[in-house]
Parts: C-alpha cells; structure tokens; sequence
C-alpha cells in the first residue's frame, strides 16, 4: 500500500500557509493547490513536489470545528540533506513554530538518521529527516 497524502487540520489557514511555505519551501516542496470556499475564503493548500501531486495539505477542518493534532501522531518529510533538516528547522522557528528536537543524529533509529522536530502554530508535530550521510 502506498499513501496518496496527507492532511493536517489548521486553525487559521493563512497563517498555517505562511508556515508551511518556508518549511516546507526549506525541504523543496512548493504550493501545488490552494482550495478557497466563497462563505469560508482558503480552507486547504496542498503541498508537493514541482509537477506532481500534492502529498501534503492543510486544511480547516470540513465541520467547522476546531482541529486537534493527534497525541503520537507526526509527519516526516524526507530531506535531500542535513542543510535542508537545519534550514526546515530554522524557518519552522522563524515563522511561528516551536522547537521539538532540535537537528541532530538519532542514533536510537540508525546510525545515520538526521532529524529535526517541530510543532505548526496549531500544535501539529512535523519532523524533517535525511536517512544516511551526505
């Protein structure tokens, strides 16, 4: 079985787009699609890879109701190297999110797992990984 996307719900898509544009933008993914409702304005961006699908979206949730990121549960995009986990990380901070592990080996996972954890503005967990050396 292969994954399609996924979607994490955000409070305030604006902003959340803001976020994820640099994060995101750090890792080399871009806006592939953006879905704005006329009584609601923009309620999901989909992110990905330039000329393909988007893998990656947020999204208010459908019910109007607020979002809740899940307890365990995060998001890792695959970096092209350990400069892009720093600069995922790095932008992550600068543009309203918080620190959740910093880059660093993760020697626990394999010896050359290099990773960084964040949380969005809205609590969700994301974390940037480069598996082996550069």
């Amino acid at each position: 079985m292969a994954l399609d996307h996924v979607s994490v719900g955000v409070t305030d898509a604006r902003r959340a787009k803001r976020f994820y544009d640099a994060t995101l933008g750090a890792l080399g993914l871009q806006v592939l699609h953006e879905v704005e409702l006329p009584t609601r304005g923009l309620v999901g961006v989909g992110y990905g890879e330039p000329g393909g699908a988007p893998t990656f979206w947020i999204q208010t949730p459908m019910n109007e109701k607020p979002p809740q990121p899940g307890n365990g549960v995060h998001v890792a995009f695959a970096a092209p190297g350990r400069a892009a986990v720093d600069a995922f990380y790095l932008a992550a901070l600068d543009h309203g999110g918080a620190d959740d592990g910093r880059p660093g080996l993760r020697t626990e996972y394999s010896p050359d797992y290099y990773a960084a954890f964040v949380r969005d503005p809205d609590g969700n967990k994301l974390e940037a990984v480069r598996h082996g050396p550069d």
